[in-house]
């Protein structure tokens, strides 16, 4: 598990910081970010990949509701 540094959004990289705080994980740019309804669960889509992300708490202060683009 990991923290968000900064909520997805299209055209920027989804960085997730490791528990130990030495490791980073970066995506390539998001194409396309989209929330279930009534639910924290976002899947983004990067120019590579598609990622399943739930939200578990906000107490990092990272924005819970991304805005899609």
């Amino acid at each position: 598990m990991g923290r968000l540094l900064r909520p997805p959004r299209k055209g920027s990289v989804v960085v997730i910081e490791f528990a130990d705080g030495l490791h980073e994980y970066v995506t390539t740019p998001v194409k396309r970010v989209l929330q279930l309804c009534g639910q924290d669960t976002y899947y983004v889509q990067t120019a590579n990949s598609s990622y399943r992300l739930e939200v578990r708490s906000s107490e990092s202060g990272v924005v819970d509701h991304p805005v899609a683009n």
